[in-house]
């Protein structure tokens, strides 16, 4: 009795101490990967900044640090109220879906689980396509109407999901069945939405529904931050309890934790940060699915650093991507969403592939 309420215990204190050795080297990565794309992206764009210029005033803007600066007025302008807003938000986001990717992963024990496939990124569109279209957000708030709104359909999404893949929804064929079949869905009603908007505001919220990033000032950054700050924060404390679940129900009730309880909260931060991330940026695919898993590849296993090293790699590639955007075909844009189906489906399908060949 003793060894079976023990070792599963020691089994994740090993595979911790493991990840944990680890960690050093691949936190110092992942966040000097995430500076350079912030630097990079701070400097990219139709009107190009100098790097030395960004550093200076970057650098400059730090309590009790002077320093001379080099950009002109007009390219502080363009730093800090349309390029810096815009590097952030994109960090933001990217770091919001990646910690629920993690999440989702984690509570449902399916390294397939995502927002997007499981259909939560199209019901939280759904609510945000009604709370715009149908002026809520004028009438309400941004910052009341949209998240809100968009985290009821993200919930609504996440239990059809649950519930028509309920008894084998660790399988990923059943759940990313029941995922397209929610998204399929939502994204009929969203259809059928904008055909009851005029011209103008359908225009505008096809538009957001690409993922888009594009921002004049810090509102959305503003919107975002304390939704990513306390979902963020819950997915982290529950980390060990993602690490508990994986070794099944039964030995994590044996250590006193219980699986229902742990499961509802961790969805529960996760599709609300999703939802928030969906209510400023539109749908933006596969960050959720690819960055837990090069996670992985560094550190292994453990919960406790998957959560929070998915959320500075999910900043900085989804910063990256909007380089991207922003440059590929300028002086034209492409939505987010476009580059990351681009490197998300053939990693999906990647996966997908080597899970089919290790059974």
């Amino acid at each position: 009795m003793t060894t079976r309420t023990h070792a599963p215990t020691d089994a994740l204190d090993e595979a911790a101490d493991r990840a944990f050795r680890l960690s050093v080297p691949a936190l110092l990565g992942c966040t000097a990967l995430l500076l350079l794309a912030i630097l990079a992206s701070a400097t990219q764009g139709a009107a190009g900044l100098p790097v030395e210029g960004v550093v200076r005033a970057l650098v400059g803007a730090l309590p009790g640090v002077e320093l001379t600066q080099t950009l002109s007025t007009a390219q502080e302008a363009v730093l800090w109220q349309i390029r810096l807003p815009r590097t952030i938000l994109a960090a933001l986001v990217g770091a919001s879906l990646a910690m629920a990717g993690a999440g989702y992963q984690g509570v449902f024990r399916n390294p397939l689980a995502d927002p997007y496939l499981l259909g939560v990124s199209a019901g939280a569109g759904l609510g945000a396509v009604l709370a715009l279209g149908f002026g809520l957000d004028l009438a309400w708030g941004p910052i009341a109407a949209l998240p809100m709104a968009a985290f009821v359909g993200a919930v609504l999404a996440v239990a059809g999901s649950v519930l028509v893949a309920r008894g084998s929804f660790r399988d990923p064929a059943t759940l990313l069945l029941a995922g397209v079949a929610m998204a399929a869905l939502f994204s009929a009603t969203q259809t059928y939405a904008l055909t009851r908007l005029d011209e103008t505001r359908a225009r505008e919220v096809l538009s957001w529904l690409f993922g888009r990033l594009a921002t004049h000032g810090w509102g959305p950054v503003t919107l975002l931050l304390p939704y990513v700050l306390l979902a963020g924060a819950v997915l982290w404390l529950h980390a060990r309890h993602l690490d508990v679940l994986r070794l099944g129900d039964d030995e994590a009730r044996s250590l006193g934790l219980s699986p229902a309880r742990s499961r509802l909260v961790v969805v529960a931060a996760a599709t609300l940060i999703t939802a928030a991330a969906v209510s400023v940026s539109g749908l933006i695919a596969f960050v959720g699915l690819v960055t837990p898993h090069l996670v992985r590849l560094l550190v292994g296993h453990s919960y406790r650093l998957i959560v929070p090293l998915s959320a500075i790699l999910g900043g900085a590639f989804l910063a990256t991507v909007d380089i991207g955007a922003r440059t590929l075909v300028a002086p034209a844009e492409l939505p987010v969403g476009v580059i990351t189906a681009f490197v998300g489906a053939p990693f999906f399908c990647v996966v997908l592939w080597r899970r089919k060949a290790d059974s």
